[in-house]
């Protein structure tokens, strides 16, 4: 595979505290702007604000995980965390379902691929998170481009 396929899954959590920071901006604002003479107005408004401001900055830096395959090998980037995979080496993947689904990348005689610990703890896992927004069916049609047949069909289970 010559081109570049990339799926970056939505977080809802980055959505949600990047819009009420700037709804709490707003009404700081707001709360200031109808009685700037009262200590208690100005009070609430700054308090607002600040706290919009930071809700607002942390909703940006939430890192979404991105799946991507380029040049011959298989992404998965989530903020600093990046796993490379050669993609010859990848056979077929399973999705796991629930709040919070996973990928799961199985090599070419079936096995499951062993990933490094999100958090930096000795243990490996053998799926790597995505997120509850991400729709199954884009994750698929994702995998199909790249040409990866699910565990179901492939020719190693």
């Amino acid at each position: 595979m010559s081109e570049s396929v990339r799926l970056v899954c939505p977080v809802g959590r980055k959505y949600v505290e990047t819009w009420a920071g700037y709804a709490l901006v707003i009404l700081g604002l707001v709360a200031v702007a109808i009685d700037p003479g009262h200590w208690a107005n100005i009070t609430l408004g700054v308090l607002l604000v600040v706290g919009g401001a930071v809700s607002a900055v942390h909703g940006h830096l939430i890192k979404s995980p991105v799946l991507e395959i380029a040049d011959g090998e298989f992404r998965y980037e989530r903020g600093s965390y990046v796993v490379r995979i050669p993609f010859d080496e990848i056979g077929s993947y399973h999705l796991l379902p629930g709040r919070i689904r996973s990928l799961g990348l199985y090599d070419t005689t079936g096995r499951a691929k062993r990933f490094p610990s999100l958090a930096g703890r000795r243990t490996a896992r053998s799926h790597l998170p995505l997120t509850g927004m991400v729709q199954p069916s884009r994750v698929e049609s994702f995998m199909a481009v790249a040409g990866i047949p699910p565990r179901k069909r492939s020719l190693t289970s």
